[in-house]
C-alpha cells in the first residue's frame, strides 16, 4: 500500500505555500517596523505582496470538491490515518527522500529508529529534572521517573506506593514535540507517578503505511506497557492532548483489545484535553492542521476575551468585540485544507478506518472514569462537540467530571491557568485512582 508522501503531496504543498506566505507576511511587517519613518520601500518589496495576494486569491476561488475527485492522486488514497502516525527522527541523521526534496522541503524530516528510556526497577528511582539531553524533543517517547523527594524510600506510605504503581501515559497533539510535554511531566512526576510522555511529527503523516514504521512504533510502545503491566503490577491513565492524542488512545485500545483484553481493566482514569469531536469533521481537521502549519501565526493560538453578564440570574459569558480575527492567508489556508479533507475523510476506505477507532471511542471505553477538560474559546475542538459527547458518556453510565476553561486556546489550558489545571487532575486522581491518598 503506497505512502501518503506521492498521494497528497500537491495540495499540501499548496497548503503550505499559503502558510509561507502567512508566515512570510508576518516576519515583513517586524522589519518594517524597524524602519525609520522616511525610509523608502522598493517597488519589488510591494510587487511581491501584491503577486502573493492575487495568487491566493486567484488559486482558492476555483477550488472545487468536485475538482479535488477528479484528480488521481486523490482516488489513488488507500487508508491513510495521521491521528495514529509515530515516526521518529535521530538526531544524527537527515533522511531526504527523493520524492520530497523539491515538494516538501519545508516539512521536518524524519527517520523511523526507536530511542527510549528504560523504565529502571531500582527501588529508589532518580530524579529526571536537569538531566534532560539535548536530543530531548527527538525521541519518540520517553519515561520520566517520580522525583526522588516524591518517594517513600521506606515503604510505609500506602498513598505513595499507589502512585508508584501508576504510569501515567502523554499522548500529544498534532505537531507536539517531547519538550511541549515536558511541564505536564514533570508536574506529575512531583506528585509521585511514572510518566510516559509519547509524541510524532506531524511530518510522518506524509509517510504513513497501513502495517509500516508508523504502526510498528505504536505496536512497540503497546508491547512495552503490556509488559510493565505484567512484569511490575502497575496501573495506567491515560492523559490525551486533542483530537490527535485521543485518536492514539483510541489506537492503542484496539491494539490491548486484540493483544489481550484484560488489559483494558488496568485502565484506571482518562483524562482529556481539548478533545474530542468524534466524527470525521473536514473543518476540525482543517483547523487542527492549520494551526500545526502556523504554530504561533494561528489565530487559533489567541484566546477569547469575555464579558460576564447576568441574565434571568444566571451568570453568562459573552464574546467582546474584540475577539481576534484569521488573516486572509490563514483564512485561504482553512479553506484549502477544508477542501482537502472533504474529499479524503469521505473516502470509503478512509471513513471506515476512522469509524473503527471512533465506534471504540464512543462505545467501548475501558469502565474507568473520564475527565474533559475543554474551552468556549478553542477554536479548533467546537466545545458543543466536546459537551455533547460527555452527554453521551454519562447516559451509558461513565463516570464523567467535565471542566470549562471559557476563554483559553486549544491545549494551552494549562499555561494560561496552572491552578484551575492543576486542582482538576488533583482532584480526579485523588478520588478515582489513588483514593488512599485523598484528604479527610
Amino acid at each position: 500500500m503506497g505512502s501518503l508522501s506521492g498521494i497528497i503531496q500537491r495540495p499540501l504543498i499548496a497548503a503550505a505555500a499559503v502558510a509561507v506566505a502567512s508566515a512570510s507576511a508576518d516576519v515583513s511587517d517586524k522589519f518594517q517596523s524597524f524602519t525609520s519613518p522616511g525610509a523608502e520601500q522598493t517597488d519589488s518589496s510591494v510587487s511581491v505582496s501584491n503577486s502573493i495576494q492575487e495568487f491566493t486569491s486567484s488559486w482558492v476561488s476555483h477550488i472545487s470538491v468536485s475538482k479535488l475527485s477528479s484528480l488521481n492522486f486523490v482516488t489513488r488514497v488507500q487508508v491513510p490515518v495521521p491521528s495514529i502516525s509515530f515516526g521518529v527522527p535521530s538526531s544524527g541523521h537527515k533522511f531526504i527522500p527523493s520524492n520530497l526534496c523539491s515538494s516538501v522541503a519545508s516539512f521536518p524530516l524524519l527517520v523511523n529508529v526507536y530511542q527510549s528510556a528504560e523504565l529502571a526497577k531500582a527501588s529508589k528511582p532518580t530524579k529526571t529534572k536537569g538531566s534532560i539531553p539535548a536530543s530531548y524533543s527527538d525521541v519518540l517517547y520517553r519515561w520520566h521517573l517520580p522525583e526522588t523527594d516524591a518517594i517513600d524510600v521506606s515503604g510505609t506510605s500506602d498513598c505513595l506506593a499507589m502512585k508508584s504503581r501508576t504510569v501515567v501515559v502523554l499522548l500529544g497533539w498534532l505537531g507536539a514535540k517531547q519538550k511541549h510535554l515536558r511541564k505536564y511531566a514533570e508536574w506529575y512526576t512531583s506528585k509521585g507517578f511514572h510518566v510516559i510522555t509519547f509524541t510524532f511529527p506531524m511530518a510522518e503523516i506524509l509517510s504513513y503505511q497501513v502495517g509500516g514504521k508508523a504502526e510498528q512504533n505504536i505496536e512497540f510502545l503497546v508491547n512495552h506497557l503490556a509488559d510493565c503491566l505484567e512484569d511490575e503490577g502497575k496501573n495506567l491513565v491515560f492523559h490525551t492532548f486533542s483530537n490527535t492524542g485521543w485518536l492514539t488512545y483510541g489506537a492503542i485500545l484496539e491494539k490491548f483489545q486484540n493483544k489481550d483484553p484484560s488489559l483494558m481493566g488496568r485502565i484506571r482514569g482518562c483524562i482529556v484535553d481539548s478533545a474530542p469531536v468524534a466524527s470525521p469533521d473536514p473543518q476540525v481537521w482543517a483547523s487542527g492542521f492549520s494551526a500545526a502549519f502556523l504554530k504561533k501565526n494561528s489565530v487559533a493560538t489567541k484566546g477569547i476575551v469575555y464579558t460576564n453578564e447576568l441574565e434571568t440570574g444566571e451568570l453568562v459569558a459573552s464574546r467582546a468585540s474584540g475577539e481576534p480575527k484569521p488573516a486572509v492567508t490563514e483564512t485561504a489556508l482553512l479553506l484549502v485544507l477544508e477542501k482537502f479533507f472533504e474529499v479524503i475523510l469521505h473516502l470509503p476506505a478512509v471513513n471506515r478506518r476512522l469509524s473503527d477507532v471512533l465506534g471504540l471511542l464512543s462505545s467501548g471505553q475501558p469502565a474507568c472514569p473520564q475527565l474533559y477538560i475543554y474551552s468556549s474559546a478553542d477554536r479548533v475542538i467546537p466545545a458543543e462537540s466536546v459537551e455533547s459527547f460527555i452527554e453521551e458518556q454519562r447516559k451509558a453510565g461513565r463516570e464523567v467530571r467535565a471542566c470549562n476553561f471559557v476563554s483559553t486556546p486549544h491545549v494551552d489550558h494549562f499555561r494560561n491557568d496552572p491552578k484551575l489545571y492543576t486542582t482538576q487532575l488533583s482532584q480526579f486522581l485523588e478520588d478515582y485512582v489513588v483514593t488512599c491518598c485523598k484528604s479527610s
